[in-house]
């Protein structure tokens, strides 16, 4: 009788094995795996965990270098320069969620500024009508983005590419190049550049429209059928059409959504900025994005949401100012963001790899 039949020995009628030193040896190399699949499964099931830990450590490492860094002023200044990135990626984290990527984020809340600014100011249309008809404009912009990604089936990347010059230049051939001051406009678009002080710590109306904009998508994404099917659309297509999701409304449904929260990103952007210019926010297409991804969203859809793309935003706003006031050259903060992006990635890359 072999060994191998030794430890594989009917006893009382039943077939019972016994271990070997191989079995004893994977048991323990599973026991040493333990702790970090645990920690594989908290990100997994919590994509905001890894960003929280990261602008903790961050706050905490320039507090250390500049005092200054934490102070009211400092941290109030900080959340007013994020609040146009942050509800831009508002937009972006609902279509990078379906598996897209929208390039065109930029270009169309400006075009929606222009238009609601010029029609406020040079035609004297009342404040409420020249809101709606930018907000209008900005939805218009979605629905082409996903009437061309659901209807022609096109990819997302390629869509909002071609948008975005085209949004560019109907903004430039509308405007001809010229900027609108916050003056010249009706004080509803320029509400949102209101202060409020409280102590040393200031919040501008458009800050508390970006936080109450990251409630209301917050609520409808974990709350609501809605919210269920964008994830399982960005999960698995296939699977999710054959649950009975109607896939193609769906994703079209997140490109307009996404088209409002564009036009209200325009609104914030304009009591932000003291004007509105066709050339503001050059860089808001790859910014939101990068807050996306440093927020734990996975750019193959699917998981992810706005807790971790506010963090996200928040973090690369903290390494600008934190950098700055620490003396450091503008350019190591875009080599701090870039290693973040390519860590979160790779971070996302190991954690789909997540067992049952």
């Amino acid at each position: 009788m072999s060994p191998g039949d030794l430890q594989a020995a009917p006893v009382g009628g039943k077939h019972t094995t016994t271990p070997g030193a191989g079995g004893a040896a994977s048991e323990l190399a599973e026991r040493r795996r333990q702790p970090l699949q645990r920690v594989q499964h908290v990100l997994h099931a919590h994509p905001a965990v890894s960003p929280a830990i990261i602008l903790a450590i961050t706050c905490v490492v320039f507090t250390v270098l500049n005092p200054r860094f934490s102070e009211p002023g400092t941290v109030s200044l900080m959340i007013q320069q994020t609040a146009v990135v942050a509800a831009l990626a508002v937009g972006q984290t609902l279509i990078i969620l379906t598996a897209g990527i929208d390039l065109s984020v930029g270009a169309a809340a400006i075009l929606a500024m222009m238009v609601m600014a010029s029609y406020g100011s040079e035609h004297g249309l009342p404040g409420p009508l020249a809101l709606l008809l930018g907000l209008g404009v900005a939805i218009l912009a979605g629905a082409v983005n996903g009437g061309l990604v659901t209807r022609l089936r096109l990819p997302p990347f390629i869509v909002t590419l071609g948008t975005l010059s085209v949004f560019t230049a109907i903004t430039l051939l509308y405007t001809g190049g010229q900027s609108i001051q916050q003056v010249a406009m009706p004080d509803l678009l320029s509400w949102t550049g209101d202060i409020h002080a409280i102590g040393e710590f200031r919040v501008t109306n458009g800050v508390l429209l970006c936080v109450a904009l990251y409630v209301v998508v917050g609520f409808a994404l974990s709350q609501t059928a809605w919210g269920r099917h964008v994830y399982a659309v960005g999960d698995d297509p296939e699977a999710a059409r054959l649950a009975g999701i109607r896939t193609t409304r769906v994703l079209f449904s997140v490109y307009v959504v996404a088209g409002v929260v564009y036009g209200i990103a325009a609104w914030i952007l304009i009591g932000r900025a003291g004007a509105a210019s066709p050339n503001a926010i050059a860089d808001a297409n790859l910014e939101s994005i990068t807050a996306v991804v440093i927020g734990g969203t996975s750019l193959f859809g699917g998981r992810g949401g706005v807790v971790g793309t506010l963090l996200g935003a928040l973090i690369v706003q903290a390494f600008a100012l934190g950098l700055s006031l620490a003396g450091v050259d503008d350019q190591y903060r875009l080599l701090a963001v870039g290693v973040l992006v390519v860590a979160a990635v790779s971070v996302d890359q190991w954690i789909r790899k997540v067992r049952a």
